[in-house]
Order: C-alpha cells, then structure tokens, then sequence
C-alpha cells in the first residue's frame, strides 16, 4: 500500500481551476519531485495534502485512510506530515531552538528536556550547532531554510513536503540546503517537493512529475522523464531549461 495516495484530486478557487484530476501515489521512503511552470498547481498540491487547502472533489489517503474526510482529525494528520515554506516562516521572536521545540513541545506534548536534547541532535547533524541561541535576522538565507527543514524533523514526521525551498535564497546559498535535503533522502525520509532544481530533481528523485495547468501530464523516473518525456509540453519545459 503507498504510504500516500492522492485520488482524482480538484481544487477551485472561484472560476479559476487549479488542480484537475491529480492522481499520485508514493511509496514509503520515496522522493517525488514536482516540476513544471510557475501557476501550475505545486504548492497548491503541498498544501491539499499538508490541509492548509480544502479539496473540491477526489480524496487524499495516508496509509489507505481517508485524510480529507469530514471528520478527519487535521492536527493529528500534521503531526506526520510536515512542511517547510519557502519563506521559511520561523518566528523572528524566538531563537533557533526555542523553534524549533516549540510544537514538540505545545502541539505533541513531549517533555521540553527531551525536545531540547533532540533539536541539538538535529542542529549537530546539520552543522548548525552553534546557531541554538541565535535569533533567525542572524542566519543566513540558507540557515534559516535549514533550521525551518530541522523544524519539521523534530516532530518526527513520517513525510515531508518542500515547497520551493531553494527560490528565495541567493544561489551560493542553494548547495547547502541541497545537502540537507540529500542526508534526509539517504537517511529514508519519504518526501514530496516542488522544485525548479533540475539537475537536483534527476539526482534524488524515485519520480519526477511534470504538471502545467493544474494537470499532472506526465510522470516517470527521472532518467526517463527529464531525458526523453513523452508528453509534448514536457518537451517544451525541458528544452527551456535543460541544455
């Protein structure tokens, strides 16, 4: 059974359709990556599976049940599904480990001595050790994307969507999140993300999918997908962007 599994999936707002009939399915420990034009549909796929958007017809499963059900319980669904925003969106009040233990803590309930031990573990094992103290205006672009992706990994997700994470950071600082993301494929993290990283995408994706208006047209493995797509709008995407 897919770990994830989304159904015939439309999402509307007003006149303006962005989703139409997305169908998808990841397997535990799979990467999918995302691809297509701005306005697509990708973050608003993230989002409807992350239930910060109501779905208008088809249904997402986790684990083969139902997540988008009337009754569903959505905090009890994002406690094991995280996501990390390209804007970061860390509180600019608080410091790096006061962030990222604050829903272990509050939202999960786990005692804070055992949060605190757990963020340094994380910060350890991303390099960012000595940032605990430090408020997010002192980090970098890529630190903070970093510490945002810690943040999610703290509440011991069993996915994790990313949504862009690279597109606001200046491109010295791309490599680094990149790494980040790398370790957390190695390490069997199941994830979905959006992404106009290529050469990424053919480097740690299971599957790439290429959606334009709101459709999913075209899925495959990265060899296959991003060398030689079937779908003729894929082939014009690719030939803008990859030499």
């Amino acid at each position: 059974m897919p770990l994830l599994t989304v159904d015939g999936l439309w999402k509307r707002y007003g006149d303006r359709t962005v989703l139409r009939g997305i169908d998808l399915e990841i397997a535990r420990h799979e990467v999918v990556c995302l691809i297509g034009p701005s306005g697509s549909g990708k973050s608003t796929l993230l989002r409807c599976v992350n239930l910060l958007e109501t779905v208008d017809d088809g249904a997402i499963f986790l684990d083969g049940v139902e997540i988008t059900a009337v009754n569903a319980d959505e905090d009890a669904v994002r406690r094991r599904i995280g996501m990390v925003f390209q804007s970061y969106n860390l509180f600019p009040h608080m410091t790096v480990l006061d962030n990222i233990t604050l829903a272990p803590v509050k939202v999960h309930g786990r005692p804070r001595a055992e949060a605190v031990d757990e963020a340094r573990a994380l910060l350890a094992r991303f390099g960012l050790a000595d940032k605990a103290a430090d408020y997010p205006d002192r980090l970098s672009g890529g630190q903070q994307q970093r510490v945002a992706i810690i943040r999610a990994l703290a509440c011991r997700p069993e996915v994790i969507l990313l949504d862009e994470v690279t597109s606001a950071l200046d491109p010295a600082l791309v490599g680094e999140v990149l790494t980040t993301i790398r370790d957390l494929r190695s390490q069997g993290m199941t994830m979905l993300l959006a992404t106009h990283e290529l050469a990424f995408a053919r480097e740690i994706a299971d599957t790439v999918c290429f959606l334009s208006n709101g459709e999913l047209l075209e899925q495959g493995p990265p060899s296959q997908l991003l060398k030689s797509p079937h779908h003729p709008q894929t082939r014009t995407f690719l030939n803008h962007l990859l030499p």
